[in-house]
């Protein structure tokens, strides 16, 4: 599936391919390698979108939430994701969810999240997710998306803006991440350090008896 944007510089994602099929495939492929440790990495992976954007801005806000379906969601304030108008007047998202970040993807040595593990992108939080739902606030606009295993399951749709901007990325890891690992206790207030630009708050919305949540972890 091709957009046209010749004039869009590739940064961070190529604008010219919404969704990279082999890419997503290649991930789901491999669970183990691109989410070790199970939910908590993939966890990682979304917050440092959270993270570059709160350094850019020189601050920001974070919530973390758990909820007892083993999803979790990461709600920032920042600028909301790159989205433009094409030459035919439609709306074009940056594709993080559905095709490789250029920077990180292909130089697993660019860049180490917190459990020490090499950063690759969102794309390996929506591949390795059941469902994956993305919904994006900027000053021009406001629209959400879901995903199902990194492929779209509808169109960008508009949503209501409410004067905010930021990003809400909500997400169920697949039963083969969920085995990997469980996020502890100790890991979630671990979160507070994440950066020194990005206060992060977490919501923990599961009982005392979720499988989400352990005694502990490195």
């Amino acid at each position: 599936m091709e957009v046209s944007g010749g004039s869009w510089v590739n940064t961070t994602h190529d604008w010219s391919s919404v969704v990279d099929v082999d890419h997503l495939a290649c991930i789901r492929q491999a669970p183990e390698k691109f989410a070790p440790g199970g939910p908590w990495h993939l966890l990682l992976e979304v917050l440092a979108y959270a993270a570059d954007e709160a350094f850019t801005r020189g601050g920001g806000r974070c919530l973390v939430t758990v909820y007892p379906d083993g999803s979790l969601s990461v709600a920032d304030d920042g600028r909301g994701t790159d989205t433009r108008t094409d030459e035919h007047g439609q709306i074009v998202k940056k594709p993080v969810m559905a095709s490789k970040d250029l920077r990180f993807f292909d130089y697993p040595q660019a860049e180490t999240l917190q459990d020490g593990h090499p950063r690759r992108g969102m794309s390996v939080v929506a591949a390795l997710s059941e469902w994956l739902v993305h919904t994006n606030r900027r000053l021009n606009g406001a629209w959400t998306q879901r995903y199902e295993r990194g492929i779209p399951a509808g169109d960008l749709v508009p949503v209501e803006p409410d004067g905010t901007t930021g990003t809400l990325v909500h997400f169920r890891p697949i039963g083969p991440v969920r085995s990997l690992g469980v996020l502890a206790e100790g890991q979630l207030k671990r979160l507070a350090t994440i950066g020194p630009y990005l206060d992060v708050q977490v919501s923990d919305r599961t009982d005392a008896g979720s499988s989400l949540l352990g005694d502990d972890a490195g």
